[in-house]
Order: C-alpha cells, then sequence, then structure tokens
C-alpha cells in the first residue's frame, strides 16, 4: 500500500454526476450512528471508527452519498491525521455508477474550503480509482509510513 498526494488547488472542474436520486451531502450530527453502522457493515470496524472520528469534527468531515433516506456511501477526511483524506467506501450494489467519485471530489473541496493546499490519501491498495478522478503523485518510501505500527483486526 501506498500514500498518494493531491494538490487541492488543483481539483477537477466537475465531478463525475452520480446516479440519478442520489444526493451527496455533508452527513448532520444526527446521522453519525447510522453512517458508522454503515461502514462497519459494509466494510470495517476501524473505518467506522473512523467515520464516528469525522462527526467530532467541526464542520463534520464526512460526506454521504442518500437516496430515498439510504446510505449508500461516505467518505471522510481528518480522521487518521489532520490532511488526511479517507476512508471512502460505496456499497457494493452502488459502485460503478459515479457515487464514488462524487463523494471524493465533494469531501476534497471541503478540504481546500478549509484551507489545506494538499490532502494525503493514504494506505491505498490499489490507486486506479484516484488516478481516474485526479491528478496525484505517489508518495516514494510511504509503506508503512504514518500507519507504522498500526494494530491488524483479528
Amino acid at each position: 500500500m501506498l500514500d498518494l498526494l493531491v494538490r487541492l488547488y488543483e481539483l477537477p472542474a466537475n465531478a463525475k454526476s452520480a446516479r440519478e436520486g442520489f444526493t451527496v451531502r455533508r452527513a448532520f450530527a444526527a446521522e453519525k450512528e447510522m453512517v458508522r453502522v454503515f461502514a462497519a457493515q459494509h466494510f470495517t470496524a476501524g473505518w467506522a471508527s473512523e467515520c464516528e472520528l469525522a462527526f467530532a469534527r467541526m464542520p463534520v468531515a464526512c460526506f454521504i452519498a442518500v437516496k430515498h433516506d439510504t446510505i449508500a456511501g461516505f467518505a471522510c477526511y481528518d480522521v487518521a491525521a489532520r490532511g488526511f483524506f479517507g476512508p471512502i467506501g460505496v456499497a457494493e450494489k452502488q459502485r460503478n455508477n459515479g457515487l464514488g467519485s462524487a463523494l471524493l471530489v465533494a469531501a476534497l473541496r471541503d478540504m481546500s474550503a478549509q484551507g489545506y493546499a494538499y490532502a494525503i490519501i493514504g494506505r491505498v491498495p490499489d490507486a486506479e480509482f484516484y488516478r481516474r478522478n485526479l491528478s496525484v503523485i505517489e508518495i516514494p518510501d510511504s509503506e508503512p509510513g504514518f500507519y507504522r505500527g498500526l494494530l491488524k483486526s483479528q
């Protein structure tokens, strides 16, 4: 896994549009538990913990994709460390429709609005998704980098 660097002052003008009927927006504080449960059910306990921490930020540093009051995906930032993007996840049934791209760009634009010039995308197992959506730079010798000593799930 590697870390990527993104120039937030060179984000794409428009994210690939999400499937019709979905809304990508900042999560409300009252949705914290729903987002945490979604992340735990569809991804990992670690990601659920990071989602929960995103709700401690002001403004909330978690964006969600919703349709008919149902969560389809999320993207967070400033949880592993300041200036780090992620985690991001879209329910398997909702993938390949632009939701991931829309969540990615919404969260990165918010980081830019918060005053960040760059973002680090950490522990990327496959950079293809990010390369399709952004101009990214691989950070040399970034494995394990910041995540050295991270506990693994049993």
